[in-house]
């Protein structure tokens, strides 16, 4: 639309104000003064517009004031770039986010951190932390509550964008579009790059992220979310309310063209942290920041299809879809390959006392955590695992696999793996009554830690639980034949009675039978109770499994042929214990400290 017509200026009058503001020889220019000093931008712009309107009129057909006009105009454009450039510097400052973010706490401090995490880097970040409460009470500094959501904040004042756009207006009018947005771009962007160096992100390749430790990226990948949600939610939406202010309705995408020139760069350094994550080598500790990641890049995509919302924005909008992708396929990767790492661990260490060995509480305290992934996962995990139908899987196990969904599918998998590498490293041991209790020690923890886990639980389901606890009471029989057969063998009747004589007892047989079961039984004792069940009710159910089976027939052994050891020479070399003294022996059992045998003799006496 063209200008007002000017009230009391002719061309004469306005090429004379546009040469006095000069900016190659203007005193004023060089003392630094602007049109707004002396409240001349009213009366400056008309003169812009007198001028332009000369150009454009039919009637301006002399060479002389052509060229006259043009000249006047590329003086007059020289200006308005100048107070252009002057009025928009004098408002721009980065968006205020010490109370978000500590400024200390730069990546570039973060890549020389040192430290490891507990539970080798299983266990997930609290990811919570204090917001401000005053929110956008002074200026443009921002609480972290506001980047839930997009927030424009208007970063100049409504009267300095009212005179922005005004030679935004005349300049694009004369054909210097071009340079009235390399100085809007030009400004902010530094701007721009200021409020992220606030936020702690700092320039960083590919390369450069590749070749980081990862526990210091763990700590980087908190910081990004927090960091890319402000960016997002309120930097770059606001970026994108002030270049609508000052060119909306002035051109064909004008102000798209110089949001996107303004952000491009910030948004590329903002997604190359998530791509180098995303395409970093995989291994199972880095599954849960990588969900993180995935999981707040899922939450941004729809606000940075409402930012980058414009046909010049595509490349951003693609790339953000791109680099998701690539850290959904990074989480299934990751899974799969830390099934395999289950599968071929392959340590020959054995826990002393056959407790729980560190892999099965390092892969129950990892699936565990995978189920607070649940809602993410269930939609990521969308193809069950490829069952290696070996002796790994039964019948019975391949069926709950397959009734159930991937995901669970998958946690399934992960347990039976557990149980097979498990089964292998309890071969190891040579006495077979500790590899049944060490593996009723780690079938145990698997069932307690599954049904300690509600979503867990739920996943995995009841049968496959009820099947499993079946399994960890059979192994507890397993090791109770193991041990106890042949110390009951010695108390047997069998054998005892002289020849030739039903009712006659063989004192030497019997003498014989009780110094057995006394060795036996004290080197059960000796042994077992350096062996360990860490689970007070299990291990008090195998003690008193032991005692149901031992002390009735001791009792009844004893009931029976005392007499005729008593009626002897040193008995006691014979009885050395007495019912209760085997009942209080019991009681040392798993407990993974040395008991002596003289402890055990005291009892007696």
């Amino acid at each position: 639309m063209d200008p007002p017509e000017p009230v009391g200026l002719t061309f004469d009058s306005a090429e004379n104000i546009i040469l006095r503001w000069d900016t190659s020889s203007s005193e004023d220019y060089r003392d630094h003064r602007t049109i707004f000093d002396g409240g001349e931008i009213n009366h400056y712009l008309k003169a812009v517009d007198e001028i332009q309107r000369s150009i454009e009129s039919v009637t301006l057909t002399n060479p002389d004031h052509q060229r006259k006009a043009k000249t006047a105009i590329r003086i007059a454009m020289a200006r308005l770039e100048y107070e252009f450039r002057n009025l928009l510097t004098a408002h721009t400052s980065p968006i205020e986010t010490d109370c978000l973010i500590d400024p200390n706490n730069s990546f570039k401090k973060q890549h020389s951190r040192t430290g490891s995490s507990s539970d080798g880097a299983v266990l997930r970040d609290d990811e919570s932390f204090t917001e401000d409460d005053e929110g956008l009470g002074s200026g443009t500094c921002v609480s972290y509550r506001f980047a839930n959501s997009i927030c424009e904040i208007d970063l100049i004042p409504n009267d300095a964008i009212s005179d922005l756009r005004s030679m935004a207006e005349r300049m694009i009018s004369a054909g210097y579009m071009r340079e009235c947005v390399q100085v809007c771009v030009g400004v902010r962007k530094s701007c721009v790059d200021a409020s992220l160096l606030l936020l702690g992100m700092e320039k960083s390749s590919i390369d450069d992220i590749l070749g980081m430790e990862w526990v210091n990226l763990e700590t980087m990948i908190r910081w990004w979310i927090r960091a890319a949600r402000v960016s997002i939610r309120i930097v770059f939406a606001s970026e994108k309310k002030l270049c609508q202010q000052i060119f909306r309705d002035l051109g064909s995408s004008i102000d798209d063209i110089c949001f996107v020139e303004t952000v491009k760069g910030q948004v590329i350094q903002l997604f190359n942290f998530a791509e180098a994550i995303s395409i970093c080598p995989r291994s199972s500790e880095k599954l849960f920041k990588i969900l993180d990641l995935h999981d707040a890049m899922l939450d941004l995509l729809p606000d940075i299809e409402v930012v980058f919302d414009s046909e010049s924005a595509k490349m951003i909008r693609v790339e953000a879809s791109e680099i998701l992708a690539e850290l959904k396929e990074a989480v299934r990767g990751i899974l799969s390959e830390f099934e395999n790492a289950v599968l071929k661990e392959t340590s020959k260490v054995l826990v002393p006392g056959g407790t729980i060995h560190p892999l099965t509480r390092y892969v129950m305290n990892y699936i565990t955590l995978i189920t607070d992934y649940k809602q993410t996962l269930v939609e990521l995990i969308v193809s069950k695992p490829e069952l290696r139908h070996s002796d790994d899987l039964t019948d019975v196990e391949v069926e709950v696999v397959e009734g159930r969904t991937p995901l669970a599918s998958h946690l399934i998998w992960i347990i039976v793996i557990l149980q097979s590498n498990l089964d292998g490293k309890s071969k190891h041991y040579k006495d077979p009554a500790l590899a049944h209790l060490f593996m009723m020690n780690n079938v145990h923890y698997i069932v307690q830690k599954a049904k300690g886990f509600p979503d867990l639980k739920e996943m995995i389901g009841i049968g496959y639980l009820k099947k499993l606890s079946g399994k960890y009471r059979q192994l507890a029989t397993s090791y109770q034949r193991s041990t106890w057969v042949k110390v009951m063998h010695s108390l047997r009747d069998e054998g005892l009675h002289g020849s030739g004589s039903f009712s006659g007892v063989s004192k030497s047989a019997l003498r014989e039978r009780f110094k057995s079961f006394n060795a036996m039984f004290e080197e059960v004792h000796k042994t077992q109770a350096m062996w360990l069940i860490p689970d007070a009710q299990l291990r008090e159910e195998l003690r008193i499994q032991i005692s149901e089976l031992l002390i009735p027939a001791y009792t009844s052994f004893l009931g029976r042929f005392r007499s005729y050891i008593e009626s002897g020479r040193h008995p006691e070399t014979f009885i050395k214990y007495s019912v209760e003294d085997l009942q209080a022996a019991i009681l040392d059992f798993f407990e993974g400290t040395s008991a002596s045998q003289q402890q055990l003799k005291r009892r007696s006496q």
